[in-house]
C-alpha cells in the first residue's frame, strides 16, 4: 500500500518517504504513534526522523498539509473526470484509503489540526462545486457555501459512523493491510446510494423546500418565492 503521489516512489526525497510513513502509521495506530514506530515501518532510525523534522509535532504538521494536498488533488482530477473516468477511481481505493483514515482520525480527534484540516476541505469543496456547476456537471446552489459544509460534514460523519459499525475495526489501531479492504468495504457500500440521492434526490417534489423557503422569506421580510408549480407553469 502507497500514498498517492503524483510521482513515482523512487523520485521522491529521503523527507518525503518518512513523511508519507507516518501518514501511514497515523492511520493505523492513531496519533499517540511514537516516532520510533513511524521509523520502524520507514526501515531507518528514530534519530533520522529527527533529524528531518526535529519533533513529531513538525512531523504531524507537514503529514497535515500533505493529506491535504492528496485530497484537492484527488478532488481537482475528479471534476475534469467523464462518469466512466470517476467510476473506474473506486478501484484505486487502495491508494488513498491511509489519507481517507488519516483525515477522519484528525477530524475525530477534534483537536486544531483536525479542524484546520475540515475547513480546508470545506474550503475545496466551495470551489470544486462551482467548477462542476460552471462545467454543468454539478446543478446550482441557493448557497454554495452551506451545501459545500453540508456534503464535507455530513460525508465525513456518515463514514466515521460507517467505520465504528464495523466489529473488525479496531479503532484503536489496526493493521496496515487491513485499511484498504476496510475503506473499499465502505465505499462499496455507499457508492450506489450516494450517487442515486445526489443525482435522483429523494423527495417527490419540491413542496417541503417550498414551504422552507416562504417561512424562511417570511422571517426575513422578504416576499415569498414561487412554488416549484408556478415556476414551471
Amino acid at each position: 500500500m502507497r500514498i498517492v503521489e503524483s510521482f513515482p516512489e523512487h523520485d521522491l526525497t529521503a523527507r518525503a518517504r518518512l513523511r508519507n510513513a507516518a501518514i501511514e502509521i497515523f492511520a493505523a495506530s492513531g496519533f499517540n504513534a511514537s516516532v520510533r514506530d513511524i521509523a520502524t515501518h520507514a526501515g531507518v532510525s528514530a534519530g533520522l526522523i529527527t533529524h528531518h523534522f526535529g519533533s513529531k509535532e513538525n512531523l504531524r504538521h507537514e503529514c497535515d498539509l500533505e493529506v491535504v494536498r492528496q485530497y484537492r488533488e484527488i478532488k481537482s482530477n475528479g471534476v475534469a473526470m467523464t462518469p466512466t473516468q470517476s467510476i473506474a477511481i473506486i478501484s484505486e481505493t487502495n491508494e488513498y484509503a491511509p489519507m481517507l483514515v488519516y483525515i477522519l482520525r484528525s477530524v475525530k480527534d477534534g483537536g486544531l489540526a483536525g479542524r484546520e484540516i475540515l475547513e480546508h476541505m470545506i474550503e475545496e469543496a466551495i470551489v470544486f462545486s462551482e467548477e462542476g456547476v460552471a462545467t454543468g456537471v454539478v446543478r446550482p446552489s441557493r448557497d454554495p457555501a452551506s451545501r459545500a459544509r453540508y456534503l464535507v460534514t455530513s460525508g465525513l460523519g456518515g463514514i466515521l459512523l460507517q467505520l465504528s459499525l464495523r466489529a473488525e475495526l479496531d479503532i484503536g489501531k489496526l493493521d496496515l493491510s487491513e485499511i484498504g479492504p476496510i475503506v473499499r468495504g465502505i465505499v462499496d457500500d455507499v457508492t450506489l446510494p450516494t450517487l442515486e440521492v445526489y443525482t435522483e434526490g429523494v423527495l417527490a417534489d419540491g413542496a417541503y423546500l417550498d414551504e422552507y423557503l416562504r417561512v424562511a422569506a417570511n422571517q426575513n421580510g422578504q416576499p415569498a418565492p414561487r412554488s416549484e408549480t408556478e415556476r414551471k407553469k
